[in-house]
C-alpha cells in the first residue's frame, strides 16, 4: 500500500522549519548554566560568611555569659568556673569554634543556656506565632502599598498624590514600637476605647484550637497586624510611586494610549509590570525578615514569637540560642536575595548572565 505524497505547501513548510533554529525557552535564556552557579556559589558563600561571623559576634558582646546565669547563685570563683565548665566556655575558643562548625552541619543548634533545651526546638515554638503575625501584615501592606503608590504616580500632582505623599512620609518616619504604643494605648490600655485585648496571642484558659480559640487569637493580633501594616504600607508605597513616575514618560504608554487603550488598561497592562521590577527585591527580602519577626512589636503587644525569644536572650547572652536565632534569620535572608535574583531575571529580559 503506498502513502500519499506530501502536498507541496507542506513539504516545504516542514523543510523551512527544519532549518530554523528552535527558539529559546523563557527559562533557558535567563537561567545559564553560568548565571545559575554564580548565585548558587554567591550564596553558599555568604552563608559560611554569616556562621563565621555568628559564632564570634556573641562572644565580643559578652565573653562572660556565667556572670549573668549564675547572679543569685555563684558567687565564688570556683562556682562561675563550674558554670563555664557546664556550658562548655572554658574550652579554647578554636575548639569551641570547631564544634559550633559540626553542630551546624549536622543540624543541631546546641541547647539554650536559660531555657536547657535544643535551640531547634525553641525556634521551631516561636516561629508559628511571629509568622502568624507578620506574613499577614506584609501580604496587606505589599498590595495596599503597591496600589496606592501607583495611584499617587498616575494622579502625579493632583491633591490625592500630595495628601498620600505626605501620609506616607509621615508614616514611614514613625518608629515601629512608637506607633504600636500609641495604637496600644488608645485602643487597648484605654478604659473607653480599649476594645482590643491588652497584649499576648491567646486568652487565658481558652483553647487555641478550637473556633473560639482561633477567633481569640485572631483577635490579639489584630492591633499589632494593623501596626505593622501601617509602618509597611508607607515603604512600598513610596518606591512604587518613584518606579511609576520613572516609567511614565516612556514611549510604549503613548503607543497604548494611541492604540485605543483607556488609561486604566495602560496602566495595568503596561505601566505596572514595569514599575514592580524594583519591588521584587524588597518584597523578597522583606518577607525574609518576617522570619525573624518584629522584635519591637512583639514586645510591646507581648507576642511570644521569635523577635521576643532573641530580645530575652540577649539579656545573658543566651549564646546557643542567638547563634540558633541569628544563623535561622540570616540564612533566610540571604536565600530570599538568591530567589529574588532569579524573579528579577524572568520578569526583566535585560538580566542576562
Amino acid at each position: 500500500m503506498t502513502s500519499k505524497p506530501m502536498p507541496t505547501a507542506t513539504r516545504l513548510n516542514a523543510a523551512i522549519g527544519a532549518d530554523l533554529p528552535r527558539r529559546p525557552s523563557r527559562f533557558s535564556g535567563r537561567f545559564t548554566p553560568r548565571f545559575v552557579v554564580r548565585q548558587v556559589t554567591g550564596t553558599v558563600l555568604t552563608l559560611f560568611f554569616v556562621i563565621v561571623v555568628n559564632f564570634f559576634l556573641f562572644r565580643v558582646i559578652n565573653p562572660h555569659p556565667e556572670r549573668t546565669l549564675g547572679r543569685g547563685k555563684a558567687r565564688t570563683a570556683e562556682q562561675l568556673e563550674a558554670i563555664r565548665h557546664s556550658l562548655g566556655l572554658d574550652e579554647p575558643l578554636w575548639t569551641q569554634f570547631v564544634k559550633y562548625l559540626q553542630q551546624v552541619f549536622t543540624g543541631d543548634l546546641g541547647v539554650s543556656f536559660q531555657y536547657s533545651r535544643p535551640v531547634i526546638d525553641l525556634i521551631g515554638e516561636r516561629m508559628g506565632p511571629t509568622l502568624l503575625l507578620v506574613l499577614p501584615a506584609t501580604v496587606l501592606s505589599i498590595w495596599l502599598g503597591i496600589w496606592l503608590g501607583s495611584r499617587q504616580a498616575w494622579k502625579h500632582g493632583r491633591r490625592f498624590d500630595r495628601s498620600t505623599s505626605i501620609f506616607a512620609i509621615i508614616v514611614y518616619s514613625m518608629p515601629e514600637w512608637w506607633l504600636g504604643l500609641l495604637l496600644f494605648m488608645v485602643f487597648a490600655a484605654n478604659p473607653v476605647l480599649g476594645i482590643f485585648p491588652i497584649g499576648g496571642l491567646h486568652s487565658p484558659g481558652l483553647d487555641p484550637w478550637t473556633i473560639d480559640g482561633v477567633a481569640d487569637t485572631i483577635w490579639h493580633l489584630v492591633l499589632p497586624t494593623v501596626t505593622l501594616t501601617i509602618a509597611y504600607i508607607a515603604e512600598y508605597s513610596i518606591i512604587m510611586r518613584s518606579s511609576m513616575l520613572d516609567v511614565m514618560g516612556q514611549d510604549y504608554l503613548t503607543t497604548g494610549r494611541a492604540k485605543g487603550l483607556t488609561d486604566q488598561q495602560v496602566l495595568h497592562r503596561h505601566a505596572m509590570p514595569n514599575a514592580r521590577l524594583p519591588m521584587t527585591t524588597l518584597i523578597a527580602l522583606d518577607l525574609a525578615f518576617a522570619v525573624g519577626g518584629a522584635i519591637t512589636i512583639e514586645t510591646v503587644f507581648s507576642i511570644p514569637g521569635l523577635g521576643l525569644l532573641t530580645t530575652e536572650a540577649l539579656r545573658i547572652p543566651d549564646l546557643p540560642l542567638l547563634q540558633g536565632s541569628f544563623l535561622v534569620f540570616s540564612a533566610a535572608v540571604v536565600l530570599a536575595n538568591m530567589i529574588a535574583n532569579f524573579l528579577y531575571a524572568l520578569q526583566d529580559p535585560r538580566v542576562k548572565s
